[in-house]
């Protein structure tokens, strides 16, 4: 792979760059959006690869730079890679190659394993997250003495990405997914995987009450906010108009379904100006 790399400055009224494999990282992008309202976006949903999970490493780096240079040529003056398997498998080389600030995301595991009474968690997320080496050592570190139940979410991201988020057969892949968990009396479950937010209706529905579910979405948020503010290309003032400018290479309908259902539950104010559209990259 041959490196490429990028030196031109940063500019404050610049875009956060955000992707994933598909629409799951908008759950990473929602809550980028409520932290930081004065930031303008670029989201590219990579649908089209979608899933990451069961590529191998060199495909996933392969997709990463696609999207990299991409949200760069579009005027990103950081990159969130909201994908957990292209994190694990990707961002070292990606941080190594250009010099533009990258915010990974990394399964959940140092809150569960430290707040475990039980010292039981489960982890569901994608094959390419938890073969990873960045995931093992992570694992290693923080589980050494808690009952760890990884579960690989085959099937997950496909049916979320054609939006059946609540259909029978999520619900019965979620059923076989989770038995093990309940059976091990996990009372953390970690989500490794951004897509799977959007069921969190339904993990609350098959899990006791007693499990607490955790997903990375607003440390990555936080994380974003200090680094801009480390880098001095935060946006303190209203100086320019916010646009979130939301791509596919796929269908996009089930993205704007997202949208709307943000902006009914208030997730999303309703004047705030979104653009959803199809994009070939």
């Amino acid at each position: 792979m041959k490196a490429v790399f990028y030196f031109r400055p940063m500019q404050n009224n610049q875009h956060i760059g955000v992707f994933d494999s598909g629409i799951g990282g908008i759950s990473i992008w929602k809550e980028i959006v409520q932290l930081l309202p004065l930031e303008s976006t670029i989201y590219l949903a990579d649908s089209k690869y979608a899933p990451y999970g069961g590529k191998s490493q060199d495909e996933i780096t392969q997709l990463c730079i696609k999207n990299t240079e991409t949200l760069i040529a579009l005027g990103a003056k950081i990159i969130v890679v909201a994908c957990n398997t292209a994190t694990t498998n990707s961002i070292e080389y990606l941080r190594a190659n250009y010099n533009i600030p990258f915010i990974g995301i990394e399964p959940a595991i140092k809150p569960a394993a430290l707040q475990s009474k039980n010292k039981s968690i489960g982890i569901l997320a994608t094959k390419g997250t938890l073969n990873s080496r960045l995931f093992s050592s992570t694992s290693k570190r923080y589980t050494q003495e808690i009952d760890t139940i990884e579960v690989i979410g085959t099937g997950l991201v496909p049916l979320i990405e054609q939006g059946k988020m609540n259909s029978s057969e999520t619900k019965k892949l979620l059923t076989s997914y989770l038995t093990p968990m309940i059976a091990a009396n996990i009372d953390y479950l970690v989500l490794g995987c951004s897509h799977y937010p959007f069921l969190l209706p339904v993990l609350k529905e098959l899990l006791p009450s007693q499990v607490t579910i955790i997903d990375s979405g607003e440390a990555v948020a936080r994380q974003t906010k200090a680094i801009l503010e480390q880098t001095k290309t935060i946006c303190t003032e209203d100086i320019h108009p916010v646009m979130h400018q939301i791509y596919s290479n796929d269908a996009t309908p089930v993205i704007e379904d997202i949208i709307v259902r943000f902006r009914e539950s208030g997730q999303i104010p309703l004047k705030t100006a979104i653009q959803v559209a199809y994009k070939d990259f």
